[in-house]
């Protein structure tokens, strides 16, 4: 399994970016499910925290920090989850992680992409 993050950049406070993320799952035999794909980001001396997630079945989870400003969508065929950032604020400055979490057979596992560093200037 791996996912593939894009998007990241150098914004200033008020402006938008959009990240991507897309997962490659490759088994050797039986099926898999995506059950829920999200991200996660670290600013720089916090501890880990969601962003935003999806699940299959189209249930959204925010941070309350980003109500109302960010976006999560997925592409189910694609593997694919897109995270649209509004508005953003010096205070999203972080690395971003998409996450995933992958059924393959009775078992289900997070997986995690490399990280997309996000910096919003003042």
């Amino acid at each position: 399994v791996q996912l593939q993050a894009s998007g990241g950049g150098l914004v200033q406070a008020g402006e938008s970016l959009t990240l991507s993320c897309v997962a490659s799952v490759t088994i050797r035999a039986g099926g898999f499910s995506i059950d829920r794909m999200g991200w996660y980001r670290q600013a720089p001396g916090k501890q880990y925290e969601l962003v935003a997630s999806m699940t299959s079945g189209g249930n959204t989870n925010y941070a309350d920090s980003v109500q109302d400003r960010f976006s999560v969508s997925r592409d189910i065929p694609k593997k694919m989850v897109v995270l649209q950032m509004s508005s953003l604020k010096p205070e999203d400055t972080a690395v971003y992680y998409c996450n995933a979490e992958i059924r393959i057979g009775a078992r289900a596992s997070h997986y995690w992409g490399q990280g997309t560093l996000v910096t919003v200037s003042s």
